[in-house]
C-alpha cells in the first residue's frame, strides 16, 4: 500500500500568498485532481508535490506500507508529464529514452520502449529526432518517458495540452488505468479531465 499525505501546505512568493492550509491524503487506488484559474498555484503545487520546491510551510510525505520515503527514494516512485518538462531535442526519442533509463538504474528494455511509442501513436518515430515531432508528438513522447518505470504515482499538469482526439483518448486509457491500483494526480481545468479525480482541491 502506498500513500501521499499532504498537510497544510502553504506557498508565498515575494511576501504574495498563493495559497495556504492544502491538505490531502492518497492511497493506492485513488485519484486527485487539482483545479482553479490560471495563475491560481495549480503547476506550483504539482511542484511541490514532486518535490521540486520546497513549500513556506507544510509537509509533503510518501509512504510504503507505512513507512515514510526519503526524497532520495521518490525518483522510482513518480512519473511526472507537464508543459515545463523538458526533453532533449537533439536525441532521437530511443536516445532519451536510453538516457531516462539509465538515471532511473533502469535496464535498457527496447522491447517495452516500442511497446510505449506504438501505444503513444509513435510507432516508426524511434529514431527521429525530437526536433522533427510536432507538438502534439512531443506531449505523447513525454508520455512515454514519464511510464518507462511503471510509477506507482503518475503527476500530469495540464494532460491533454497540445493533443488531438486520438491522443486524448490514449491519455484518458492511461489515467483510467493508473487510478485503479495506483495514485494518479492531475491539474487542470477540463471538464473531461476533472472527471478523473475522485477527490479534489481547488486553488484560487
Amino acid at each position: 500500500m502506498w500513500k501521499i499525505k499532504a498537510t497544510n501546505i502553504t506557498q508565498k512568493f515575494n511576501n504574495r500568498l498563493i495559497f495556504r492550509d492544502i491538505s490531502f491524503e492518497l492511497n493506492s487506488g485513488e485519484s486527485l485532481v487539482i483545479t482553479g484559474p490560471n495563475g491560481s498555484g495549480k503547476t506550483t503545487l504539482v511542484r511541490i508535490i514532486c518535490q521540486l520546491l520546497k513549500p513556506t510551510a507544510g509537509t509533503v510525505r510518501f509512504y510504503h506500507q507505512d513507512r515514510p520515503l526519503a526524497p532520495e527514494q521518490l525518483y522510482p516512485v513518480i512519473g511526472l508529464v507537464g508543459p515545463y518538462l523538458q526533453l532533449y531535442n537533439s536525441l532521437t526519442a530511443l536516445e532519451n529514452y536510453k538516457f531516462f533509463a539509465r538515471i532511473r538504474g533502469l535496464p535498457v528494455d527496447i522491447r517495452y520502449f516500442r511497446q510505449l511509442m506504438d501505444r503513444l501513436g509513435l510507432k516508426g518515430r524511434e529514431l527521429d529526432e525530437l526536433r522533427t515531432y510536432s507538438s502534439g508528438m512531443l506531449q505523447r513522447v513525454k508520455y512515454v518517458m514519464a511510464l518507462i518505470h511503471q510509477p506507482v504515482v503518475l503527476i500530469l499538469d495540464e494532460p491533454t495540452s497540445n493533443l488531438d482526439e486520438k491522443g486524448t483518448e490514449i491519455v484518458y486509457e492511461i489515467m483510467e488505468e493508473q487510478k485503479k491500483e495506483k495514485i494518479l494526480i492531475l491539474a487542470t481545468n477540463e471538464p473531461g479531465e476533472i472527471q478523473f479525480g475522485e477527490k479534489q482541491i481547488r486553488v484560487a
